[in-house]
């Protein structure tokens, strides 16, 4: 009898450890618009990378336009829409077919979805720089007064 009440006892600790492991490793919070739309770009640009190194994809990835994804550009949803364009009328079937390509695809309607439905009114774009979505690089954009304060350092 001392046995059975010591592995009852045993197992309703570990069931306890397991729950509370379970917990603790979830959030405890659902994704906010702007979480997953952060989270998507990620996605998308990890996607993108292996699409340019993937031996079965790099012929595909040529007819793709370089993309830097920022959410917090006002630019990207006219940039997703003409990438979702270049993505569905892919020259090759075989192109349009791959799966990574796939996958590619339906991130990106996906993101442009959240950006232009879900989460219309709820992210801030902090520039409008559209050439920062193709080149990568994200040029500084200050206000006149901080303008002319570099202006007086230099």
């Amino acid at each position: 009898m001392f046995w059975a009440e010591t592995d009852m006892s045993a197992q309703r600790l570990a069931s306890f450890f397991l729950i509370l492991g379970l917990i603790w490793s979830t959030s405890c919070a659902p994704p906010t618009c702007y979480s997953r739309a952060l989270e998507l770009s990620k996605e998308i640009m990890r996607d993108l990378d292996k699409i340019h190194k993937s031996d079965r994809t790099k012929t595909c990835a040529e007819f793709l336009p370089k993309m830097f994804l920022d959410v917090h550009n006002s630019c990207i949803r006219s940039k997703l829409r003409d990438f979702l364009y270049v993505t569905e009328n892919l020259p090759t079937e075989y192109c349009r077919e791959r799966p990574l390509i796939r996958l590619l695809k339906r991130r990106v309607r996906t993101l442009y979805s959240i950006i232009t439905r879900a989460c219309y009114r709820d992210l801030v774009f902090y520039t409008d720089d559209c050439e920062a979505l193709e080149t990568g690089n994200i040029s500084p954009r200050y206000s006149e007064d901080r303008l002319e304060h570099v202006i007086e350092d230099a």
